[in-house]
């Protein structure tokens, strides 16, 4: 399979080049987010830059399952050429974190099947696919808010945020940050709700970044855009 290509580099010549690249104290430092890898991003997509779209290569490096190829995979493939049961089939064996958000953030979100894929995922059982339908509804409370029952979403988190495994609990906790940043109307409940359930409250928050506890986030990004 790996030959079949005859342009541009095989599947082969693309592994061995991530092969020489991996650097065991990158890996350690990944794998203590889950991420099985020790390829430097940066590294990762100077490769991307050079090999450019490639939907082709792309499908053949996901299909290898090695986390860096699919990172890799996912910078140069085409996202608007992925049909809606691929992309589904895609998440389910996504694994690691990193390779997760990437699809979610860098493909499906720019393909015609994202709202589709964003109300199925967030009503499966699976909470990790969950949490990729929040991810899409998060992007849509920003960006295209219309048609989506905000004050529902906020019931939903009311009742399930404090409960939900660690993945899909993060993702919710966005959602209804993003709620009270971007509508004034709903403000107000959304830091009830935060002040409520204390979610992420007490997580490390690095110096100059803002706290994940909806409503210390909520009331900053407000100011700043007040400021």
């Amino acid at each position: 399979m790996a030959g079949m290509t005859l342009a541009g580099p095989t599947v082969d010549e693309v592994m061995a080049e991530l092969a020489a690249l991996e650097d065991p104290r990158a890996r350690e430092v990944n794998e203590r987010h889950g991420d099985d890898h020790g390829v430097n991003l940066g590294q990762l997509r100077a490769i991307a830059k050079r090999l450019k779209t490639q939907q082709d290569l792309a499908r053949r490096l996901w299909d290898t399952g090695d986390t860096a190829a699919r990172l890799l995979a996912l910078l140069i493939c085409r996202p608007k050429a992925f049909e809606r049961d691929e992309l589904d089939a895609m998440l389910r064996e996504a694994r690691t974190p990193k390779v997760h958000d990437w699809l979610v953030n860098y493909v499906v979100k720019r393909n015609p099947h994202a709202d589709e894929l964003r109300v199925a995922w967030t009503a499966d059982p699976d909470p990790v696919v969950a949490s990729a339908g929040w991810a899409l509804t998060t992007e849509r409370v920003a960006k295209d808010p219309e048609g989506l029952d905000l004050a529902g979403l906020l019931d939903v988190i009311e009742a399930e945020m404090s409960d939900a495994p660690d993945r899909l609990q993060w993702a919710m906790n966005h959602c209804l940050a993003q709620i009270g940043i971007e509508h004034a109307g709903h403000r107000a409940r959304a830091i009830e709700i935060g002040e409520r359930l204390r979610v992420l409250e007490d997580h490390p928050t690095p110096p100059n970044c803002t706290s994940p506890f909806a409503p210390v986030w909520i009331t900053e990004m407000v100011r700043r855009r007040n400021a």
